[in-house]
């Protein structure tokens, strides 16, 4: 079954001024094909002058609002991005990996929470779609949103988020952090950082109260709020994370001293698993399993190539691997032997791999 999928745009607005909501639908009309779980994201890819790019954005819709929607914001010098900006309207098609990603906690009908979502500029994508499909799932949870950008005319969705508070009336609290425009209460303007979030634990929410926090964002904010959370008292599993993968510089390089103390580059034995298909590879140690895999005309799966997607996760069967980067992977999923192969090398002289799994 092929990797990839047409689909075929069907609208294209403007949410802020450099960015779009874009709706698809599947071009063969299988929407089960791309049936998906809040929080997730969608792993494009098209050819810009003769150089294949993939890109991954996080769905914005509801599980319940019978659409499929991205939101793109455009990213100075992004490809991408800036032609999905600029070019791309309805009728275009797409070609998308189904979709993806654990950014999400199993929901419950008859669950009373309160959840927590922090989320940066388009970090609010996936946290989006997170906050609709739990109010709409929950009838008896809430949920806080706290929302940073840099001023009023850079939030995306806000129209929307405020047609959401009049819908759940009481069960839905947005808290806007705007970093230039001043705002009529001090603590909501500036940078998101590990105090202010202190602050806002102090007069604003109650930490005691959340279930889970989640949070979508550059890794700075991200690492402040988390620290936060922590310090408040909430446990590591009821964090979840979605780090921007626009932001991130690739493939993190490995030291060439881990490598090998001798001249010569030491090599693996690698098999594997893709597609129902086995095959065997030779794995340089000073080159990543992902690298590895397509320079044997293998379709291995991947996006941003910087540990941050998870599109090209996998699962060590046999063998040891050391991954420089890990930005998407929860702790119990390392625990079970599965992987980001762009930011994994081989350590052991023979390494069985498994991407179906």
């Amino acid at each position: 079954m092929a990797r990839f999928h047409d689909l075929e745009v069907t609208d294209v607005r403007k949410t802020i001024r450099d960015a779009v909501v874009v709706s698809l639908k599947p071009v063969n009309g299988d929407t089960g094909d791309f049936a998906f779980t809040q929080g997730q994201y969608l792993t494009f890819r098209r050819d810009f002058n003769g150089e294949e790019l993939r890109r991954s954005y996080s769905i914005c819709a509801g599980t319940d609002d019978g659409i499929l929607q991205v939101g793109i914001k455009r990213v100075a010098g992004g490809a991408f991005s800036t032609w999905a900006n600029t070019e791309l309207k309805p009728g275009d098609r797409l070609q998308a990996m189904r979709p993806m990603g654990s950014f999400f906690t199993e929901l419950e009908a008859d669950a009373e929470k309160h959840y927590l979502g922090f989320a940066g500029g388009s970090g609010i994508t996936p946290v989006l779609s997170i906050l609709k499909t739990t109010l709409a799932t929950e009838p008896q949870s809430s949920f806080t949103l706290v929302y940073a950008n840099k001023g009023i005319n850079t939030i995306m969705f806000r129209e929307e988020l405020e047609d959401l508070k009049n819908l759940y009336m009481g069960r839905l609290n947005v808290i806007h952090i705007l970093e230039t425009d001043s705002q009529d209460i001090d603590l909501f303007t500036g940078l998101v950082t590990e105090e202010k979030c202190a602050q806002l634990f102090e007069h604003w929410i109650d930490p005691q109260s959340v279930d889970t926090a989640f949070i979508c964002g550059p890794e700075p904010m991200m690492l402040g709020i988390a620290s936060a959370l922590c310090t408040a008292g909430l446990a590591d599993d009821q964090i979840k994370f979605e780090l921007f993968a626009s932001a991130q510089p690739g493939r993190a390089k490995r030291q060439v001293s881990d490598i090998s103390a001798s001249d010569t580059v030491q090599e693996t034995v690698m098999r594997i698993t893709l597609d129902g298909a086995t095959q065997s590879v030779t794995l340089p140690k000073d080159t990543t399993i992902l690298d590895a895999a397509l320079s044997n005309a293998l379709d291995a799966p991947f996006a941003c190539k910087a540990g941050v997607c998870s599109t090209c996760r996998c699962r060590v069967l046999e063998g040891e691997v050391e991954m420089v980067a890990n930005h998407a992977l929860e702790d119990y999923e390392v625990e079970k032997g599965y992987i980001l192969s762009c930011q994994a090398y081989a350590l052991s002289d023979r390494l069985v791999v498994d991407y179906d799994q």
